[in-house]
């Protein structure tokens, strides 16, 4: 029995409507026969009704009936309307019984077999017979004379028999029309059978509720964000793209969405975009298939405290590769000092000693001694080497001073060493290389923060400096594009997230300033 049942959903939905359609169709004719019977028999009432009332009711029966010659008048008017109407009898008859006419003119002076009651009451009535030409339906009508007394009476019968040949008739277009109506409900279900297998690729309602179920699963359970789009929006999203994008419960449309997914672009891979608390990396595919165009797979991974980390490994990366360049040239100096000492130069060899020595000793005794926050202090350090090292004058000011037990502090290391680092990279790529300078304030008093970085660049106005706050955004060329464009990004990031203020101006320099803190 299992076998007689198809496997697939396809298969299981066309053999359940190929039964509904048939029992319909086959229900449908049986009543359209049991109709058409029905509506042949109201017919002939109506047809019998007005054959016998008509004669009825016509002066010359009467004027028959009364004259005594109703047989020889009337018998030749009946066979004629008899046989132009097509039904099996016209009976004329005395008020008792006595027939004036019938088909069989055998029966012509015999009693008529039937009701007549309610006809010699004045009374038009039909009623199902049997009479001497088999069962049959039939009318009586009352025959008036001029007075308005019943002088006889006029039925008129059609044989059941005749009723069912008319019936028999209509029966072939009855089943040709169900043949019709079976063959184009077989057609229309063929091909929604054909199209459900392209669209659940012939897979069992088992199968397909197992996959559902994974999917629902897989979809609610991985920790990377996922979204399907579709050009009226958000068609799918998991919980974890909701919490990165902070999206609302429920249908999502395109303007809740983040700029950057508000037009269709597939093949993207690992960008990076910033949202306003989060750093994000988008991957995008294109749905196969011409029935979903625009439709598109996008990825969310979270890298907020990833790029944190970076950052803060990048500052130590500078300032190790500035200590491993520092040991390289403190090496070259050794040499030269000892070479000065084997030539009988010592007073020179001393000089050369401790010139860049007090230099570089006094910057690392500032900054250890005025910056209370480790990481900053090795970013600021490392910064200035590298910036030595590409010929660029980095300057930290005097009023550079982040207290050591920092009971206010705004920012923690790691939004500092982004702020500040991102800042100081924009500047010593942005500065003139004919005079190439870079000048960096950070200061803290009390709650108020102020992180002020100066170049010798030409600096941006107003509607740049706002394009160059979104992701992607960056005035050089080249593979330094994208991270100095997400650089900035960041670095508003932070100013929103804590509410600060971000700006820029060409005073003496190009000047950007970020404050944090409540206003003055």
């Amino acid at each position: 029995m299992a076998r007689l049942v198809p496997r697939s959903l396809a298969g299981q939905t066309f053999v359940l409507q190929l039964v509904v359609i048939a029992v319909m169709v086959l229900g449908g004719s049986a009543l359209a026969i049991v109709d058409a019977r029905r509506d042949g028999d109201a017919a002939a009432r109506l047809q019998v009704t007005g054959i016998a009332g008509a004669l009825a009711e016509s002066p010359a029966t009467a004027a028959a009936i009364e004259s005594g010659t109703a047989t020889a008048v009337l018998q030749p008017v009946t066979e004629r309307v008899r046989a132009d109407t097509q039904i099996a009898f016209i009976t004329i008859m005395a008020p008792d019984r006595t027939r004036f006419t019938h088909t069989n003119p055998e029966l012509i002076g015999r009693p008529y077999i039937g009701t007549i009651e309610p006809a010699l009451q004045g009374r038009t009535f039909t009623e199902v017979y049997t009479g001497t030409l088999g069962p049959s339906i039939r009318a009586v009508a009352p025959v008036r004379s001029s007075s308005g007394e019943v002088v006889g009476l006029v039925s008129a019968g059609i044989t059941q028999q005749t009723l069912f040949s008319r019936w028999q008739q209509q029966l072939p277009q009855i089943l040709l029309i169900a043949a019709g109506a079976l063959l184009v409900s077989l057609i229309g279900i063929w091909a929604i059978r054909r199209r459900l297998l392209r669209q659940t690729h012939g897979l069992a309602p088992t199968e397909l509720q197992v996959m559902y179920e994974h999917h629902d699963a897989i979809l609610h359970s991985v920790s990377e964000g996922l979204i399907v789009l579709d050009r009226h929006g958000v068609a799918l999203a998991n919980d974890e793209a909701r919490r990165l994008l902070a999206l609302p419960a429920g249908d999502v449309d395109k303007e809740s969405l983040p700029a950057f997914l508000r037009s269709y672009s597939p093949g993207a891979r690992d960008e990076v975009h910033v949202t306003g608390d989060r750093v994000l990396v988008v991957n995008r595919s294109r749905v196969p298939g011409n029935r979903s165009p625009e439709t598109e797979v996008v990825t969310i991974r979270d890298r907020t405290e990833l790029q944190g980390a970076l950052g803060e490994l990048d500052s130590m990366k500078v300032f190790t590769e500035s200590l491993r360049s520092q040991a390289h040239e403190s090496a070259n100096r050794l040499h030269t000092i000892v070479t000065l000492v084997e030539m009988g130069r010592g007073d020179e060899a001393v000089r050369f000693a401790t010139t860049e020595l007090e230099l570089s000793q006094q910057l690392v005794d500032r900054l250890s001694e005025s910056v209370g926050e480790p990481a900053l202090a090795a970013l600021l350090l490392g910064k200035s080497a590298q910036a030595d090292e590409r010929g660029i004058e980095l300057t930290i000011t005097d009023e550079t001073v982040i207290p050591s037990d920092n009971e206010h502090a705004v920012l923690s290391g790691q939004e500092l060493v982004t702020v500040v680092g991102n800042l100081v990279d924009n500047a010593l790529d942005a500065c003139d290389r004919s005079d190439p300078w870079v000048e960096v304030t950070v200061r803290q008093d009390g709650e108020h923060l102020l992180i002020q970085v100066a170049d010798s660049g030409p600096g941006m106005d107003a509607e740049e400096f706002s394009r160059a706050r979104q992701r992607g955004y960056s005035t050089k060329s080249g593979g330094e594009s994208g991270r100095r464009g997400l650089g900035l990004a960041l670095v508003s990031q932070v100013v929103d997230r804590h509410e600060g203020t971000l700006t820029a101006e060409v005073t003496y320099g190009s000047v950007v300033t970020v404050t944090f803190g409540p206003p003055a």
